[in-house]
């Protein structure tokens, strides 16, 4: 299964079935296998590759940190802590009050372009998204799976329409369609017009698709900042 720009179909009015996710029994299972075997390899095989990127981290600023935490909004509004390498400063959030103004997409979420608080090992971890391989972890935790709608944070789902809080039926996931079509260059409406497409269509070969492309765009990188 191939996916392109063909599949995005935005059309503002999906309306998600609970009840129909809840019996997708099967899915959900193989998902969770897959789930945690690809990200036991993962961690295993890119063990080398985490070292070095920690350690970059760390000769960048010495008196920082190298995995950033944050509590994240899961399924059905659990709260979780996300894992992520530090690609910004340390006083990053403190920052963000400061930088609100410059938001440059509309909705609940902030985006912006050349951001000054992101460190110059981060903007190389950022394009490449190797930022987000700690995620590994939380898949193998089961607070995230692979493939999913990217798992928002709390003050941003203070701000959904009940619309919007579909996003929140599955589990999130470290890659999703939005990450692999149209990531920077859509607004947070559209966002969940992809994240919504995706839990409607999803299934194994889709999720697949979903990771195969995710790959591809770590070696060739989509604008992602």
């Amino acid at each position: 299964m191939v996916i392109d720009d063909s599949d995005i179909a935005f059309s503002n009015n999906r309306i998600i079935n609970p009840e129909k996710l809840k019996r997708r029994h099967l899915y959900r299972f193989c998902k969770r296998i897959a789930d945690v075997v690809l990200s036991t390899c993962g961690l295993v095989a890119l063990s080398p590759v985490l070292l070095i990127i920690a350690g970059a981290i760390k000769r960048e600023e010495k008196g920082g940190t190298i995995i950033y935490k944050q509590q994240r909004v899961g399924k059905n509004g659990k709260l979780f802590l996300i894992y992520k390498f530090r690609s910004m400063c340390m006083d990053a959030d403190k920052k963000l009050e400061e930088l609100k103004q410059l938001n440059e997409v509309e909705g609940a979420m902030f985006k912006l372009h050349d951001d000054p608080r992101v460190t110059k090992v981060g903007k190389i971890l950022r394009k490449t998204s190797l930022d987000e391989l700690p995620q590994l972890y939380n898949v193998l935790k089961g607070d995230m799976s692979l493939v999913g709608p990217r798992p928002p944070l709390p003050n941003e789902v203070a701000e959904y329409t009940e619309y919007d809080k579909q996003r929140l039926l599955v589990v999130p996931g470290c890659t999703g369609l939005w990450q692999v079509s149209a990531r920077n260059e859509v607004g947070f409406h559209e966002m969940v017009e992809l994240d919504l497409q995706y839990i409607e269509k999803s299934g194994l070969l889709y999720d697949l698709a979903i990771v195969l492309k995710t790959v591809k765009i770590m070696i060739v990188p989509n604008g992602a900042y």
